[in-house]
């Protein structure tokens, strides 16, 4: 375990983010026994013109002009910085070069602010966890000469348009440039070796505290009392990007008397598919976070029907980890990053596969396998986690420090 230091954390997520975020689980983990700063992405100049009257760009726009302080301590041992300096929004830009030359630029007052912010607290000797942020960190390392540089991968970034306009020729070299990089599945360390042979696999951590039905004491929510069973259900947002349509459609036109509950935000191509005129598919809208177990616990069978892309192939599921926690029998589609779970979820290829790992999951699941599953689950820890980080940290810093 690494206690006792300095450690800088810079991603692609804010603290003021409205959704999960492992960033944030992780820095608060570092922040157990070491001193933490949590860096916001800076804001670029097209955001602030865009999207100036939101409450959360206006509190950006207030720390640049010296209104409010850019440092706020979150607890004892962890501070969240929001940069002061205004960057130029580049990604839309054709050129290679030119792109190169203002992420530099960019780069450089980014480096500024935490360096100003690293002064104030009087960090020495830190080390830089860099989450996915590929572009502005490209340079940190050579701008802030931190102790050790350690580079995450828990997305396939590259594969998102954003980032895939110019990430597919910087993400590798900011890869290269780390000391160390750690990955949240073996898909991900598979890819970073090619670039750095100082790849190592740390897991996913999920706080499944609020999804642990041990002792059976979460309710059901009342929508499942005019609901017929089997329900056959999911939970989360409901894109194309990451979900397979055509799966689900057929799915609840060979099995009417099954119910199919969808639950969470639908995108455009959700919204105009044919599952909403069929009458054994419910869409039970998006539902806060608080409430998801009460949902989960009104299905018979849990279900992730991922499409196979480049986005999702290497994904770790994290939802897996609290159907499992729920205690569910679960059914998912099988890539290399679902491989751990062989043994806890059933498995399937094709259309076919479901439909019949779904009625096996309905005959074989018992209780003694739902308590087997939660067990499992709560293994899969952010401490857990964030130990194989300072492992995979500590082997890097003691081989630098022996040579």
């Amino acid at each position: 375990m690494i206690k006792g230091r300095d450690i800088i954390i810079v991603g692609i997520q804010p603290w003021d983010i409205q959704i999960g975020s492992n960033c944030k689980n992780i820095a608060v983990e570092f922040s157990k026994h070491n001193r933490v700063l949590y860096v916001n992405p800076p804001l670029d100049r097209i955001t602030r013109l865009k999207s100036r009257k939101s409450e959360r760009i206006q509190k950006r726009i207030a720390v640049s002009k010296g209104q409010i302080s850019d440092l706020e301590q979150l607890d004892k041992n962890l501070w969240n910085l929001y940069p002061k300096t205004i960057i130029e929004s580049i990604n839309w830009m054709s050129s290679p070069t030119l792109f190169n030359f203002l992420n530099r630029r960019n780069s450089k007052l980014f480096a500024s602010n935490i360096k100003s912010a690293v002064d104030r607290l009087g960090f020495k000797d830190y080390l830089i966890f860099n989450d996915s942020s590929m572009f502005l960190g490209l340079h940190l390392k050579e701008l802030l000469q931190p102790e050790l540089y350690t580079y995450y991968v828990r997305d396939n970034l590259i594969q998102v348009p954003y980032w895939a306009k110019h990430g597919e020729r910087l993400e590798p070299k900011t890869i290269a440039s780390a000391d160390v990089v750690v990955n949240n599945s073996e898909y991900y360390v598979e890819y970073s070796e090619r670039f750095n042979s100082n790849s190592h696999m740390v897991g996913q951590g999920c706080d499944v505290s609020m999804f642990n039905d041990l002792n059976n004491d979460i309710p059901i929510a009342d929508e499942y009392n005019s609901i017929k069973s089997p329900v056959v259900g999911y939970v989360g947002s409901l894109t194309t990007l990451r979900l397979d349509i055509e799966l689900l459609e057929y799915i609840a036109e060979q099995r009417p008397k099954w119910s199919i509950v969808l639950v969470g935000p639908e995108d455009e191509d959700f919204k105009r598919s044919k599952l909403h005129q069929l009458s054994n598919v419910l869409f039970l809208g998006n539902k806060p976070m608080n409430e998801l177990p009460s949902y989960i616990k009104g299905f018979d069978v849990a279900i992730n029907p991922q499409v196979i892309n480049e986005i999702t192939i290497g994904n770790y599921p994290r939802k897996i980890d609290e159907y499992l926690a729920m205690g569910k029998p679960i059914v998912a589609t099988r890539t290399k990053a679902m491989e751990m779970f062989d043994d806890h979820v059933y498995l399937g290829e094709s259309k076919e596969d479901y439909i019949a790992l779904i009625e096996l999951a309905l005959i074989q699941h018992t209780k003694a396998k739902a308590e087997t599953n939660i067990k499992f689950a709560c293994t899969h820890t952010w401490t857990n986690s964030v130990k194989d980080i300072y492992k995979a940290m500590e082997i890097t810093l003691n081989e630098t420090t022996w040579n």
